[in-house]
């Protein structure tokens, strides 16, 4: 049985990543992540007794731990996904960005390097690294075109920043030891199981509790929207058939405005669940002062995914969007947990914010 080590596997991409890989495939997962305050056990509670999956609880930057998770389990394929996310949290506290981020990404290709140079055969030449990144590696768009694999890297965070490293180390590892790497860079995913720092959630959770949903400058700030459970099919299809030391540009072909979604998320929360003091839920619509540095348009292009390895997203945005908002009114004490938590829906990133 084939092994794919996935890293950051209890997070919000990477769950759905190892849900996916149990139910479509025959492999047999191992899961390492840290779990700080993103990664949620819950969001796995129905896998947990599968004899494919097992779970170790480690920091990717811990090196020893990491030689033996690939000692003892023997992958044929590393799906990298472990990180630190959140721009807003990157702008108040960059240092662990760059830590997990940059750092254990590089401990990481050194563990999988030594691992693979001992293999064999056709098990060394089947193995692959997959390394998930992001869109904003390439900054921001003007009002037209759209990032292409080939477009040059502009971070603007330092979230962005971090990953724009490890995106760097990973051709590195490639171009210098000839490491089998493949990077996918993705629009803003969406979907069930998120985080509420994110703006779905956090606009879904908002209106709930009847709070203000706080919109960043004047909401004209553009994302490509990318369903989870698409992006999870494509890491796949990218892992098992794309082409060592490429990189695929993964993106949902969903332009919208940020106040254009939240608009859409109060309309839809007024049919599914109407407020019992409000009209509307749009009457709670706060604007707020800008991000820091915020990108105004990112925008992917997704056609050599498409020409090469035959992928696009089975979603539209309307279809995912409906699934999603149903899913955090159906499954409130997965919410309500994080709740309880340390993060009740506050605003993060303002020591970027001048309030001269």
């Amino acid at each position: 049985m084939k092994t794919v080590l996935v890293t950051g596997g209890s997070g919000f991409i990477g769950s759905a990543l190892v849900r996916w890989l149990l139910a479509h495939t025959d492999v047999h997962v191992v899961n390492i992540d840290k779990l700080t305050y993103a990664g949620n056990p819950e969001s796995l509670a129905d896998i947990e007794g599968d004899h494919r999956y097992t779970f170790i609880h480690a920091d990717i930057c811990d090196q020893k731990t990491m030689q033996q998770a690939f000692t003892t389990h023997k992958p044929t394929t590393v799906m990298h996904l472990a990180a630190e996310s959140h721009v807003d949290r990157s702008i108040d506290s960059a240092a662990e960005f760059i830590q997990t981020n940059i750092v254990g990404t590089s401990v990481l290709l050194d563990t999988a390097l030594d691992y693979w140079r001992d293999l064999d055969g056709a098990e060394r030449d089947a193995f692959r690294f997959l390394h998930v990144s992001t869109d904003e590696v390439y900054g921001s768009l003007g009002s037209e075109g759209l990032f292409t694999e080939e477009t040059p890297y502009d971070p603007s965070s330092p979230y962005s920043a971090s990953k724009a490293s490890s995106d760097h180390l990973v051709r590195a590892w490639h171009r210098t030891y000839g490491l089998p790497v493949l990077i996918t860079n993705c629009s803003n995913n969406y979907g069930p199981r998120q985080f509420p720092e994110k703006l779905i959630p956090l606009m879904i959770l908002s209106c709930l509790d009847d709070k203000p949903l706080p919109v960043y400058g004047t909401g004209e700030n553009i994302r490509d929207w990318l369903y989870v459970e698409d992006h999870v099919e494509a890491l796949w299809l990218v892992v098992s058939e794309g082409m060592p030391g490429r990189t695929y540009n993964i993106g949902g072909h969903n332009e919208l405005r940020n106040i254009e979604v939240v608009h859409m998320i109060c309309d839809l929360m007024d049919e599914l669940s109407p407020s019992s003091t409000h009209a509307s839920y749009r009457e709670l619509i706060t604007y707020v002062s800008d991000r820091p540095g915020h990108d105004l348009r990112y925008a992917i292009d997704a056609s050599r995914i498409a020409s090469e390895l035959g992928w696009k997203p089975r979603e539209t945005f309307e279809t995912g969007f409906r699934k999603t908002v149903q899913w955090y009114l159906d499954n409130r004490d997965w919410w309500r947990h994080i709740q309880q938590g340390t993060y009740q829906g506050q605003r993060l990133g303002l020591k970027g914010v001048n309030n001269g």
